[in-house]
């Protein structure tokens, strides 16, 4: 049993010599700093900027380059110079866009990079939250597991004072089965919490870049004010996020409108004839004219509008969504805040006086030796529980504090 023990213990803790611990902190600012997902977000910020900059930039001119008027029946036929009217043509031109359109291109531009910008922040928030649950889960399942350990040691000296009983003649044969039984069952809590950790540590892993990653320090006491949380509730990146989404919606209605206004185009043409004679110079003006806006621009304005209305009343369900979510959360944490005090006041103090209370009098001879294991066995599962609990304040702290806060913690 010990070697199985010290072969658990090498499992949970893999390569623990060559990853450096991270505490709580820097475990999160690694994570934001590393995270490939978080990069590829800033990445699409850098390209909504950069294709800003043509956003409501001008055209480029036209090249015109050709031939005009070139016989190809008659008695002239294949010829270029027996007409006055045959030349060889090169031309200029250029569209102006109308200055709403170009504005409503920018505005349009603008509300692509706040899109892009606030998917970075909601990329860092789940990061860092899914960085911080990993954080102590890991940190928790480790020391639940020294908790196990230490109970399983603690019955292994119990089973060499029955031995020693059973050699006596003062204690049943069968009371020797007893502590082993339960180590058993011990040894079955420990293998599910060995696998809780490898699972803790290989998400901790996937945002920190460590395969080999183990913690260090305890996690932070994190205050959580409800109405600190409220004060800027609006900056949550996901509210923002939708509010980048209306104003992309604003600029799809003005770049809609803009339609109903022409753009109009200038050229400009020189031809070249033989030299008997005369070359010649054309300059023209092109006017858009958008005469039949019910059934082409209109239709369209009013699917435009339509989407704005609704980005802004997805708006506003969200942060009605949000809101619910953030009193739910904070009613469950202070159920669970209520439980841990329990357990640390009442059920592992109690829990700890039954046991020792069932020792001595086994060891006086007047409790039999199921007793004393079973009040050992709910002690040790107080104390883990009490474990369970904080780290149930302390998953719901995280939680809470990343998601609602307007600052990062």
């Amino acid at each position: 049993m010990r070697h199985s023990i010290t072969f658990m213990a090498l499992l949970v803790l893999p390569l623990q010599l060559a990853a450096e611990p991270l505490t709580f902190e820097a475990a999160l600012e690694r994570a934001q700093r590393e995270a490939p997902s978080v990069m590829a977000r800033s990445a699409g910020v850098e390209a909504a900027q950069s294709a800003a900059i043509a956003a409501d930039r001008l055209p480029d001119p036209t090249l015109d380059v050709g031939i005009r008027d070139f016989p190809v029946t008659g008695p002239d036929a294949g010829r270029f110079n027996r007409d006055d009217f045959t030349m060889t043509t090169v031309g200029v031109s250029q569209q102006f866009i109308n200055p709403a359109k170009r504005r409503a291109r920018a505005a349009r531009a603008g509300a692509d990079i706040g899109i892009a910008e606030t998917d970075v922040m909601v990329e860092v928030r789940k990061v860092r939250l899914e960085t911080a649950l990993a954080w102590i889960d890991l940190y928790y399942g480790e020391r639940r597991l020294e908790r196990l350990m230490l109970l399983d040691e603690s019955l292994a000296d119990l089973q060499e004072t029955v031995t020693a009983r059973l050699a006596s003649g003062s204690a049943r044969p069968s009371q020797a089965l007893e502590p082993e039984q339960l180590r058993a069952q011990v040894s079955d809590r420990r293998s599910a919490l060995v696998a809780e950790i490898a699972s803790a540590r290989a998400r901790l892993a996937q945002y920190t870049g460590d395969p080999a990653v183990s913690v260090v320090g305890g996690p932070p006491n994190f205050v959580v004010d409800r109405e600190q949380l409220l004060a800027n509730f609006g900056e949550l990146p996901k509210l923002r996020a939708l509010d980048a989404r209306t104003g992309v919606m604003d600029a799809e209605v003005q770049i809609a409108r803009a339609e109903k206004r022409p753009d109009w185009r200038v050229n400009a043409m020189y031809g070249r004839r033989e030299p008997g004679f005369g070359d010649l110079v054309s300059v023209g003006v092109s006017i858009d004219l958008p005469l039949f806006a019910r059934r082409r621009q209109d239709p369209i304005i009013l699917a435009q509008t339509l989407e704005l209305e609704r980005a802004r009343l997805d708006r506003i369900a969200g942060e009605r969504d949000a809101l619910a979510e953030l009193e739910s959360d904070l009613a469950e944490h202070a159920m669970h805040h209520a439980r841990l005090v329990n357990a640390r006041d009442i059920l592992v103090p109690l829990a700890r006086r039954r046991a020792k209370l069932d020792f001595d009098s086994y060891g006086a001879g007047t409790v039999d030796l199921g007793a004393a294991l079973l009040a050992t066995h709910s002690a040790a599962e107080a104390e883990v529980d009490l474990l369970d609990r904080e780290a149930e304040v302390a998953r719901d702290a995280v939680r809470i504090i990343i998601t609602y806060a307007g600052e990062q913690p």
